[in-house]
């Protein structure tokens, strides 16, 4: 069984690339990766946001990375360039065909081929929803989501339904998560063993009632629970 010691950065960095490598998504040999402390600095070039986020994603994915820092630089190529008013015409039309986006609740504007979105929402899944259609758009360096949640149910048992959620999920061990709640917001603690585990108690946390606010405090520690 792997223990802590026996994972070491030049392993961690072996297997990123080989993840990389693996995801057909991702031009691997335009990638670098460093590894320090369990943490992986990913730099290079990337031909679209899309692609970036994938190697990201796929940093996140090996065993004992502790965090990932994003120094990929989006270099469309000459084919893959839109104007900003194309950009903005396909991400409006994006979000206005996703059933998951209220009507006009989304506002988006283009410069230099970043995305900002505005606007209010009542979910949060709402809210990455709007990120996500557009994650694959062509033209695109990068998005910025600056919409809120402002939910229009009452916060009433937010924490106890948070709790329910994590204990029923067949991907968490809720045995180390802690939730404290103030009025809508939420508070996220404890340990989880990879990002995967982070992102779904997230997810959970957002998927109740009521909740404006969603503090992820969560560590990651791969090795928790495992003998030595």
């Amino acid at each position: 069984m792997i223990t802590t010691a026996e994972r070491t950065d030049a392993d961690m960095k072996t297997d990123v690339l080989s993840e990389l490598a693996f995801e057909p998504s991702i031009q691997v040999t335009d990638i670098g990766v460093l590894v320090k402390d369990g943490v992986v600095t990913l730099n290079g070039r990337a031909e679209n946001h899309g692609e970036k986020q994938n190697a990201i994603r796929a940093a996140m994915r090996v065993t004992g990375v502790v965090a990932v820092a994003d120094d990929i630089e989006v270099d469309l190529p000459e084919f893959g360039r839109r104007t900003d008013g194309d950009i903005a015409a396909a991400a409006a039309n994006r979000i206005a065909w996703s059933t998951m986006i209220p009507a006009g609740a989304v506002e988006v504007t283009v410069r230099e081929g970043r995305i900002n979105l505005a606007g209010v929402v009542e979910w949060g899944y709402q809210r990455e929803a709007a990120e996500a259609v557009l994650q694959h758009l062509a033209g695109v360096k990068g998005i910025s989501n600056g919409i809120t949640v402002n939910p229009t149910q009452a916060a009433s048992g937010i924490g106890l339904d948070i709790r329910s959620a994590l204990r029923r999920n067949a991907l968490l061990d809720d045995s180390e998560i802690q939730v404290e709640t103030s009025g809508n917001c939420v508070v996220l603690s404890g340990k989880v063993h990879n990002h995967t585990e982070s992102e779904e108690a997230v997810r959970l946390a957002w998927a109740a009632p009521g909740v404006h606010t969603v503090d992820n405090q969560l560590k990651v520690d791969w090795f928790w629970g495992l003998a030595d």
